[in-house]
């Protein structure tokens, strides 16, 4: 086909959808497609068919749309019915209409325009969520204004020759084309903007990836709220509905819960808009350096005298600079401020302030004098808690803990942060409290918990978050870098916590003791010796540095401290969770979010610790929930499955020896190496830990008072289920795989996995070596699972390792033999029938050709997938 027939072809199908659009009659019809067929490509338009929707003022529809429109009188477009918000940009706002009056010297600037879920339905994701973030620019082009995304992730220095071609391939993408609506008297573009608030249909825009179960979005059902303008940014918030439908391919809630999707067909959220402008000249980045814990983010430069690409990653961190360059320590030239929402209960004010103002310490370190400050809000029109200038925390009713920033992707400059704060957060609220240092504290042996105890909960959560608003991400670490002995001691802990840092997930020092004499407040986490180093590597200039690599050297000597004192250490990435210092993070879909351990150095001491506080918390659960008279025992059922939660919280770290790693970032230069096997003695006294505690029927947690108050029945099961979890994770194929390669690589410090297996199996099953022991109900669903476990090592899908099958067969041989042994000499009946049965679940497991009935799906311990059904 000739290129005029093409344009012809074209020409005739646009003119027909025009036509079929505003309901043309035949006789239009015919004659637009006669006069397009007969006329010359030279009267059809070379570009492509406008892709905004028809004008439609009522529900904040395109004004005009194509190419040819023209620009009309200023009057006419932003008439006497207009509601003008003057900022950074003139927002008219007509119902649900929105133009943007963009100032010349606006044109072709850097901003950051991110889109959030503020509120929502109950399911519909959570507040705080972010669905977009990106940098845009908005450019004119003759009478139309292009929105421009703009892309960072690629650099080369502008002297260099290559970075005519790095600009080249990274050309900025048009989001959209808007016509110029109208012009004002100073010449500003006036353009309809609605699209991207009171629709869906703008993907770089749409708030549905926040949105769990997202599928349809329903017009009818969505209201612009309001759009306001700022000095530096622009707000809008819009009502907005989505209906069902889009399973499990939106992203799921966050900290404090929301997934799981919307809880019927549709779901109602309030989403935010925030458009700011970046910053002039972009900070200078520092480089982010993995010894040390900072959000980050990377870049790819192609201009390194290597001659090819390298990665390279900043630190995210609000700007701060010295008003007196040459004094050690200095007031900023701007402070970071956050300001307390006035909705804040004024009995917490003072904890609020006090949870920002403790990071004043580790500025100071940094060579700050009252860098960090909180302020109750301002009472007067001009400040605003939206306002994208304004650091806040915010009083918000969650079950969650959030932090969101605003940070300008060329440099890694946090803008401003938002924290929220409430009590009753899943991770630091009242019955957390409560399980872990109650037997510590008497103001803490009965709920509801008083005023001041509340408010350290609230300091404590603030604090912590404020920490990530600074740049700073979770320390797994910190939790292990002090002795239970200094966990213990009064005099340390007051003086540098109870973990090196609170950026640590740790929970309240559960680990101290009655006789211990803590003073209560030091229960509460607070900043540690580690968060000074780290805001001190993150924010004290290096003088003479004009250049991001320039600060290297220095940096790298300031890292190097951790090798004198571990407890300066950050995680070590990647180590795939083995290091049994370094807890794994809770991941953001949970439905609880688990405190992390206290004392880990040493797992097993400060395990066994810990489970004397909770026979304690055990024995005060009826005291401590029982206040309110006339209530139904909801309080009581909470905190105790809640102390349930925190018994494989303190077994977690003990598994992790076995099998483990101590490990250490360390970079060229430094001595020694990233990971070192744990000795076999740690891991076998730890394995022996296990079997003498988290594999005998827990007593604190079946107190019949306690349990016939809370369910009929189940308490049989809730033993079954956290003891098979803490069995499957020990006998976890990667923990295996890897403790197979230490006994190759490191033979005489090694935990052989032979032995290993060898020592679990007779854990496990240890009546069978005293005959005529009677095996109860709590230890037979211990046994059954631990068949369940090794069946699906060998007909699971995907089956372990050929090494792991290998060594499993022959465990399940030599448990047979052991039970063939033990059931002649059986005298309770019920035990003589569990060892037939398990022998006979052996042969079928060692033998995938016999058949067997599918069980009931509820009565198999949730230990991963399997082929062929569980255990009967």
């Amino acid at each position: 086909m000739s290129r005029t027939h093409k344009v012809h072809a074209w020409s005739v199908a646009a003119v027909c959808a025009l036509i079929f659009t505003f309901s043309a009659s035949a006789e239009q019809v015919l004659r637009a497609v006669a006069r397009v067929v007969t006329a010359g490509p030279e009267l059809v338009s070379q570009d492509p068919p406008p892709t905004d929707p028809p004008a439609n003022p009522g529900r904040g529809g395109q004004q005009g749309g194509g190419r040819g429109q023209q620009p009309r009188e200023y009057s006419a477009v932003i008439t006497g019915q207009a509601k003008t918000d003057d900022g950074i940009f003139k927002v008219h706002r007509i119902g649900d209409t929105v133009f943007y009056e963009i100032p010349k010297n606006e044109l072709d600037k850097d901003l950051l325009w991110t889109v959030s879920i503020k509120r929502t339905t109950l399911g519909a994701g959570f507040g705080g969520r972010e669905a977009q973030s990106r940098v845009v620019r908005w450019v004119k082009r003759g009478d139309r204004i292009l929105l421009q995304e703009i892309n960072f992730s690629t650099y080369a220095d502008p002297s260099d020759p290559v970075a005519q071609a790095v600009a080249d391939a990274n050309y900025p993408a048009i989001i959209r084309t808007l016509p110029v609506e109208a012009y004002s008297p100073a010449g500003d573009p006036v353009v309809n903007v609605s699209v991207f608030f009171t629709t869906d249909s703008i993907p770089e825009f749409s708030a549905r990836p926040a949105v769990p179960g997202a599928g349809g979005f329903a017009q009818d059902r969505t209201f612009l709220e309001k759009v306001v303008s700022y000095p530096e940014n622009i707000n809008a918030e819009i009502t907005m509905t989505f209906t069902g439908g889009g399973g499990a391919a939106a992203a799921g809630g966050g900290r404090g819960g929301g997934g799981g999707g919307m809880r019927g067909s549709s779901g109602t959220v309030v989403v935010a808009h925030s458009m700011v402008k970046l910053p002039e000249r972009a900070m200078m980045q520092r480089p982010y350096d993995d010894r040390v814990g900072f959000a980050n983010q990377t870049v790819t430069d192609f201009g390194t005298a290597e001659h090819r690409s390298v990665t390279k990653r900043y630190i995210q961190r609000f700007k701060l600079e010295k008003k007196d360059p040459s004094a050690a320590v200095s007031e900023p030239v701007k402070p970071i401020v956050f300001y307390i929402d006035p909705a804040t209960p004024a009995k917490y004010i003072p904890y609020v302030k006090r949870g920002v103002e403790s990071w004043q310490a580790a500025f100071e370190a940094a060579g700050f004098r009252n860098a960090i400050q909180a302020k109750e809000a301002p009472k007067d029109d001009d400040f605003s808690m939206d306002d994208a200038r304004n650091s806040v925390v915010r009083w918000s009713p969650s079950n969650g803990e959030e932090m969101t920033n605003l940070h300008d992707p060329r440099s890694g400059e946090i803008i401003s942060a938002d924290v929220r704060a409430f009590p009753n957060v899943q991770t630091f609220g009242a019955s957390w409290y409560l399980v872990q240092a109650g037997p510590l504290d008497k103001r803490a042996q009965q709920l509801p918990l008083p005023d001041d105890v509340t408010g350290e909960l609230v300091r404590s959560m603030v604090a912590h978050q404020v920490g990530h608003s600074l740049g700073l991400v979770h320390n797994l670490k910190a939790s292990s870098m002090y002795s239970v002995a200094q966990v213990r001691d009064p005099k340390f802990v007051k003086e540098n916590g109870y973990s090196a840092s609170i950026m640590d997930d740790a929970g309240f020092n559960y680990v101290a003791q009655p006789e211990d004499g803590m003073d209560p407040i030091d229960l509460f986490p607070k900043i540690g010796p580690y968060d000074k180093f780290a805001i001190n590597w993150g924010y004290r200039p290096v003088p003479g540095a004009r250049t991001p690599d320039a600060e290297k050297p220095t940096l790298d000597q300031w890292a190097r401290e951790q090798d004198q004192k571990p407890f300066l250490r950050f995680s070590t990435d990647p180590n795939n969770s083995a290091d049994p210092g370094e807890s794994p993070e809770t991941p953001d879909t949970a439905a609880v979010q688990l405190p992390g351990p206290v004392g880990d150095a040493d797992a097993v001491a400060a395990t066994t610790l810990g489970l004397k506080n909770l026979d304690r918390v055990s024995a005060m659960l009826m005291k401590a929930t029982g206040s309110k008279v006339g209530d139904p025992w909801d309080d009581l059922e909470e905190v105790y499955g809640r102390m349930a939660s925190l018994w494989s919280v303190e077994m977690s770290p003990v598994v992790r020896v076995i099998g483990g790693v101590d490990s250490q970032q360390v970079h060229i230069g430094q001595e020694g190496v990233k990971y070192k096997t744990v000795p076999k003695a740690r891991q076998t006294a730890a394995l022996d830990f296990l079997m003498a505690n988290a594999f005998k029927t827990p007593a604190f947690m079946v107190r019949p008072e306690v349990l016939r108050r809370i369910q009929p029945s189940g308490a049989i099961d809730r033993v079954r289920t956290a003891q098979t979890a803490i069995l499957t994770s020990l006998l976890q194929n990667q923990r295996i795989d890897r403790m197979t390669e230490q006994a190759t690589l490191d033979p005489t410090v090694a935990y052989a996995p032979l032995q290993f297996l060898s020592d679990v199996r007779n854990g496990i099953w240890s009546e069978l070596g005293k005959p005529g022991t009677t095996i109860d109900l709590y230890r037979r669903n211990l046994q059954r699972a631990y068949l369940l476990i090794l069946d699906q090592k060998i007909n699971g899908t995907p089956a372990a390792s050929a090494e792991i099958r290998a060594l499993v067969k022959g465990e399940l041989r030599a448990l047979d033999r052991q039970l063939g042994t033990a059931a002649a000499g059986a005298t309770d009946e019920a035990t003589r029938r569990h060892i037939n049965d398990s022998r006979e679940e052996i042969k079928i497991i060692l033998d995938p050709r016999v058949p067997r009935p599918e069980p009931d799906p509820a009565a198999a311990p949730a230990a991963g997938g399997r082929g062929r059904g569980g255990l009967r």
